[in-house]
């Protein structure tokens, strides 16, 4: 007797989808959304070997993207999992942060890559508030509590220090793109590691990608022609409306300060 088809014998590749701006808020991309669907990807793994992160993001929190990109890196040494990056229109700053914590990296000609660079930012209300008569009262113990507020006038220590973690997290995206990408990197460093973003076309000639490819396509490599994609996303959380729909000024006011605050990868 011949060996039954059996209609669900193909090979299985589990695709985690990292997609959306990287940041600890909920709703966003980040590690405690991230870990469970990156838990489960692994567990399925175990069978083939192998998995595929897919990754559509600008970036955002250099923290919350370390701490994906190390969980990653842990759970492929200890599982023994290849780990491949398939970037769609944009793989850039914490984006491509990511993609380096798989050990070989696919995108299109024209993804957006690279923007291996920090940014902060923020507003200065300073005039305006003058300019409207509002005084504001605001008691502190240490002198540098309030560093870089946005209603008081900037301070040239202020910015020399903001500068100063600019450039910490800017020396460590880079050692974890050399430690990541290694000899792959043809060129220059300057062209590299300049902040700035590029087109699949370059990246693939200065080495930050290794060549070409949708998902699909890449499952098809690494598991066959009968191969499958099997998609894994976070999921939303719970009163994601409520959390769309809260107070605006409030929202505006938490983003004023966050972004005075937070080192983003963009």
């Amino acid at each position: 007797m011949g060996a039954m088809w059996l209609p669900f014998s193909k090979s299985k590749i589990p695709v985690v989808q990292l997609r959306g701006i990287i940041a600890a808020r909920p709703g966003m991309l980040n590690y405690a959304g991230c870990a469970p669907v990156l838990e489960r990807g692994f567990a399925i793994a175990k069978k083939s070997g192998k998995l595929v992160l897919a990754i559509e993001s600008p970036g955002g929190s250099a923290t919350q993207s370390d701490l994906i990109g190390q969980f990653i890196r842990r759970k492929a040494e200890k599982e023994k999992v290849e780990i491949t990056a398939v970037i769609g229109d944009l793989g850039a700053s914490g984006g491509y942060w990511l993609a380096c914590a798989a050990d070989n990296i696919f995108a299109s000609r024209l993804s957006i890559v690279g923007s291996i660079g920090v940014v902060t930012e923020g507003f200065g209300l300073s005039d305006f508030i003058a300019r409207h008569g509002i005084e504001r009262r605001i008691l502190t113990a240490g002198s540098n509590k309030r560093r870089n507020d946005i209603f008081a006038p900037r301070r040239a220590e202020d910015m020399a220090f903001t500068q100063g973690l600019l450039d910490e997290v800017h020396v460590i995206f880079k050692d974890w793109v050399r430690a990541r990408r290694g000899a792959r990197l043809t060129a220059d460093e300057a062209q590299v590691f300049d902040g700035g973003y590029m087109l699949g076309e370059r990246a693939k000639a200065l080495g930050l990608i290794d060549g070409f490819g949708d998902v699909d396509q890449i499952v098809k490599a690494l598991g066959g022609e009968k191969a499958k994609a099997l998609w894994l996303k976070p999921r939303p959380p719970r009163g994601l409306w409520r959390l769309i729909f809260r107070n605006a000024a409030e929202a505006a006011l938490d983003v004023a300060e966050e972004r005075a605050a937070v080192l983003t990868l963009r």
